[in-house]
């Protein structure tokens, strides 16, 4: 098997990452730019440990749900660009369910729910690279920038600031940027801008840098250290979420900083709290993985609940701080590694868990804490089918039932889905 070898492909089914499964001669092929029951010809690009990486060259007998792109499929996001949206969500729904199969070895839920967003200016956090003065995502599998309008995820007004922050930074060119963080608020009339410098680079030379029309503040700092200057304006941003929970609605009052992790749909993220909230009862809870205080201080509003919020990060931690003083005590707030909290300071009493891990999902020494509390429900919330279904075997294991389960598509026209699980135990 030689790279630019053509192959006649029946596609199957998806696999996790947003290529498709196909057979030749009995390997397994993972093919780009397909939709299952398509006939394809695909290039090889590579061959490595008996599977077959291959990108669509030319659809022989198309799928009634194909459409014209319009956008480069491998343009950071865009890898189901070419799916009519109703399947996207369904071929969402599969990949999770072939991950509990596969990874978690459960017979999964015979239908997972998933909730669809607007396509076009659905991000409002986003991670950006920086490259000869060029700011853009990468190509899949490349650090080959593109053009971050093309996908269409972001706003024009925010590809326009962006244009406009290249051009001010062409008139600082010793000045080394790596990364640019955006962070927008659901309104998106507050657009706050975090700039990742080289460890040496000298980031007094901001000083100069002028206003953006559209930026209300800017700040700078490197990466992995904990500490950002404001170049100027405020680099924080703050959101009303209608949160709406069983009977009850309420509004939540949510500041961030741009460098701080967040949910980055604006058009899904008062469903998935509401989500959430509705899935704790009231109670002593602990949240994991808490970031800014998104669920805690939603559940802290409900007035029912009193929460342990844990958050490694010092970025987030600050702000789930800053959050927490509205919630009326309601709130206590741990600055720690998830696992050092669980060994050093466990606490008793607990009767739900949140866990909102990252991609990596919770490492051993996290689930044996969350375990060992013995609470008797578990939200999950996962941004990653594969860890979610390893997790899921594991609590499984533990005697946890998995009693509810849907997805929220955050981010359309790519492969991701985050998941909404509840776990409860006897």
């Amino acid at each position: 098997m030689t790279p630019g070898q053509r192959l006649t492909l029946t596609v199957e089914k998806p696999a996790a990452g947003g290529r498709m499964i196909a057979r030749h001669d009995g390997a397994i092929v993972l093919v780009s730019a397909a939709i299952p029951g398509e006939v394809v010809e695909a290039a090889v690009e590579k061959f490595q440990r008996g599977t077959i990486w291959a990108r669509t060259m030319r659809v022989v007998e198309a799928s009634p749900d194909r459409v014209e792109a319009g956008r480069d499929w491998s343009c950071g996001g865009n890898v189901f660009a070419h799916v009519a949206y109703p399947r996207q969500l369904t071929l969402k729904a599969e990949i999770i369910r072939d991950a509990l199969t596969r990874i978690g070895r459960i017979a999964p839920p015979e239908t997972v729910p998933i909730a669809g967003s607007p396509t076009d200016g659905y991000r409002m956090r986003a991670r950006l690279h920086v490259d000869r003065g060029a700011i853009g995502f990468y190509k899949e599998g490349t650090h080959i920038l593109c053009d971050p309008a093309l996908t269409r995820q972001l706003l024009p007004a925010t590809t326009t600031a962006l244009l406009d922050l290249e051009a001010a930074l062409e008139e600082l060119p010793k000045l080394q940027v790596l990364d640019v963080e955006v962070a927008e608020n659901c309104a998106a009339d507050q657009r706050a801008i975090h700039l990742v410098l080289e460890p040496n680079a000298n980031g007094r030379q901001l000083a100069s840098l002028p206003q953006i029309a559209g930026v209300s503040g800017i700040s700078y700092g490197y990466d992995l250290a904990p500490r950002a200057e404001t170049v100027w304006g405020s680099p924080e941003v703050t959101d009303t979420i209608r949160v709406t929970d069983r009977a009850s609605a309420f509004d939540l009052t949510l500041t961030r900083h741009a460098r701080s992790f967040f949910q980055g749909n604006r058009f899904l993220l008062a469903d998935l709290v509401s989500a959430a909230v509705a899935a704790v009862p009231a109670g002593r809870v602990l949240d994991l993985y808490a970031g800014v205080g998104l669920f805690s201080t939603a559940l802290a509003a409900r007035g029912d609940c009193d929460v342990i919020a844990v958050e490694g990060d010092r970025a987030a931690a600050d702000d789930l701080a800053a959050n927490a003083a509205r919630a009326a005590g309601k709130v206590s707030v741990r600055h720690q590694a998830v696992e050092t909290y669980l060994v050093v300071e466990p606490p008793t009493g607990i009767e739900t868990l949140i866990v909102d891990p990252p991609r990596t999902g919770m490492s051993k020494e996290a689930v044996a804490g969350v375990i060992a509390l013995g609470a008797r429900r578990i939200v999950y919330i996962s941004c990653d089918v594969a860890t979610f279904a390893r997790d899921t075997r594991t609590l499984i294991d533990a005697g946890y039932t998995l009693s509810e389960l849907r997805g929220f598509d955050l981010f359309p026209n790519t492969a991701h889905v985050e998941s909404l699980a509840v776990f409860e135990h006897a």
